[in-house]
């Protein structure tokens, strides 16, 4: 097919790249060859280097053998940002086990559901989460083993002593383990397993993750991800960001997007292994030790989402911080508002790029050139060796003319195997070599695609079509407003009718008629709210991504509430 979108690529950016036949943990054993000495991880201004995260990966694949673990067998992970989940990634790929990525943000349904649906065997958990596994797992016949860290294990000494002082207890973080022979520590296991690397065969076709994804949307699915998917979506995202790379490849990348989450993975750990760079990483997103580690740790690329650069913006502390090692800062997993953008390009001095991508493609399909003076507001050209093309959202079979609105679908090396144990969900979305990523969008000449919004997010109010970001948009330049997000709720007279929920700047005050007011003046009639709600804050994801159906659901639970008061006062 044609790729208009080649003649906006950066120079020296390829039209494809060549990928390895290879699994991803071949990547750390070559790292670790050429750059021993060289810091794979920063934590807490501790330095974990290339040979030693090589050598923690071993011995963790070694312990996981000696516990039954066999080529296919699930190992989940449950922890935020820290060192032990990149050695668990990498050293359970080596034992050739399937890793499976959890929130530690999930209640006792959705850590069960997880783990029974993807048959997990072991799972490696953060202390302060040892109780919720507990209570999950005696529903959980085939998880054997559980295996417990430590958040200070890779603290440097000082530190460590003074969180165990101060924080351990209170935090949840001291727990007793049962002498059960299926509960262990993971330092212990370390220490007792071998350094030499295992002898797993593990191909680039096998299956590397089982990445669970449409919990906002309904009951979350496994997408399957192979080695060559993961490799192959890194070497796409290094190749497009070539430029922000430092002279000696020694990158730093600051790691406070969580790594149980693709879009970290793929553009953090991955990214950082595969250009032999370093990975500073952060627990949770807290503005004032991200702006901190900045100062401190000099990274040169912040991979982010729109709320991360919204707080930054407006940190109050925010002069006292030297953001000028940042080159560049990727804004992913939600559309970004344009004030956000260029508010954010004026403080730092960094080039902030909108990317797009989704879990069924490791995540990343298109990214804004680096160079590119006119691509505010779109989601850029899709990636080295990634196809991309807009079909009709009525059958889905055939592709649309230039500047026409559709359903965005994708191909590349980078595209899932399917969904796991959901053969009528994966022939849904992978149709003739496409998949169909459920996003409304356009292509205008030069290749650069615009999200419109998400299918299953557009408005029908009085038979017009409004998509969210039309109306959220423009809410963004209102000086008063911080967030704002636009969903539709049901309505007798329209079906449905616009509501925003609106979260205001620190001090500000605003009334509902003059926020519909503001609108009357920047949108059709049509899409105009006809209620507005303020906040404090908004329900969302670790990631970022505001919950829209939570709030849908509390508005029918709210709409429901008076038929239930009627029903009481009869009774």
């Amino acid at each position: 097919m044609d790729r208009p979108w080649l003649t906006s690529y950066d120079r020296g950016v390829p039209a494809d790249v060549d990928i390895p036949d290879e699994p991803l943990h071949a990547a750390l054993a070559r790292t670790a060859r050429r750059f021993p000495d060289r810091a794979a991880i920063r934590f807490y201004g501790r330095s974990i280097t290339y040979r030693e995260l090589d050598k923690l990966a071993n011995r963790f694949a070694n312990a996981l053998m000696r516990l039954g673990v066999h080529k296919g067998d699930r190992v989940a992970l449950l922890m935020p940002n820290c060192p032990q989940m990149v050695l668990a990634c990498y050293g359970g790929w080596r034992a050739g086990a399937v890793m499976v990525p959890t929130s530690p943000l999930y209640v006792e349904s959705e850590l069960q559901h997880q783990l029974e649906d993807s048959g997990a065997s072991v799972i490696v958990c953060l202390s302060p989460l040892y109780g919720l596994v507990q209570r999950v797992r005696p529903r959980l016949p085939r998880l054997r083993h559980v295996i417990v860290t430590n958040i200070k294990s890779f603290f440097p000494r000082h530190v460590r002593l003074i969180f165990s002082l101060t924080r351990e207890r209170q935090g949840g973080h001291h727990v007793s383990l049962p002498k059960d022979g299926s509960t262990f520590w993971l330092q212990r296991l370390l220490k007792r397993a071998g350094d030499a690397g295992p002898r797993v065969e593990v191909t680039a076709s096998d299956l590397a993750l089982l990445q669970y994804t449409g919990g906002t949307t309904g009951v979350p699915k496994a997408t399957m991800l192979s080695h060559r998917n993961l490799v192959a979506n890194a070497l796409q995202v290094r190749a497009w960001l070539g430029e922000l790379a430092s002279p000696d490849g020694a990158d730093v990348v600051l790691g406070v997007l969580p790594l149980f989450h693709i879009y970290a993975l793929t553009s953090i750990m991955n990214f950082g292994v595969y250009g032999s760079g370093t990975m500073v990483l952060l627990p949770r997103f807290d503005v004032d030790d991200v702006l901190k580690a900045i100062q401190r740790e000099r990274p040169g690329l912040l991979p982010g989402v729109p709320t991360m650069y919204v707080a930054i913006n407006q940190a109050r502390n925010l002069r006292r911080y030297n953001l000028r090692s940042l080159k560049g800062a990727i804004s992913g997993a939600a559309p970004l508002p344009l004030e956000v953008h260029k508010q954010f390009e004026a403080l730092s001095g960094a080039r902030l790029i909108e990317g797009y991508g989704l879990t069924e493609a490791s995540p990343v399909t298109h990214c804004v050139p680096l160079a590119s003076p006119r691509a505010l507001g779109t989601i850029g050209v899709p990636l080295p060796s990634t196809d991309a093309a807009i079909f009709d959202q009525d059958s889905g079979t055939h592709q649309l003319a230039v500047g026409e609105i559709g359903e965005l679908a994708v191909r590349g090396p980078q595209v899932m195997q399917g969904y796991w144990n959901r053969p009528e969900e994966t022939a849904q979305v992978l149709r003739d070599g496409w998949l169909f990523t459920g996003d409304i969008a356009r292509m205008d000449a030069d290749g650069f695609f615009n999200i419109v919004d998400r299918k299953k997010d557009m408005i029908i109010t009085g038979g017009m079509n409004v998509y969210p970001r039309d109306v959220e948009e423009p809410l963004y330049a209102h000086p008063k407003i911080r967030e704002a997000v636009a969903l539709g709720v049901p309505d007798e007279r329209w079906g449905e009718a616009v509501k925003v929920y609106i979260v205001l700047r620190d001090g500000q005050t605003a009334t509902a008629q003059e926020i519909i007011d503001y609108c009357r003046t920047r949108m059709a009639r049509y899409k105009v709210p006809k209620q507005v709600e303020f906040r404090t804050e908004l329900p969302r994801s670790l990631i970022g991504k505001v919950l829209r159906r939570q709030l849908l659901q509390q508005e029918r639970e709210a709409a429901l509430e008076p038929a239930r008061d009627a029903t009481r006062r009869a009774s």
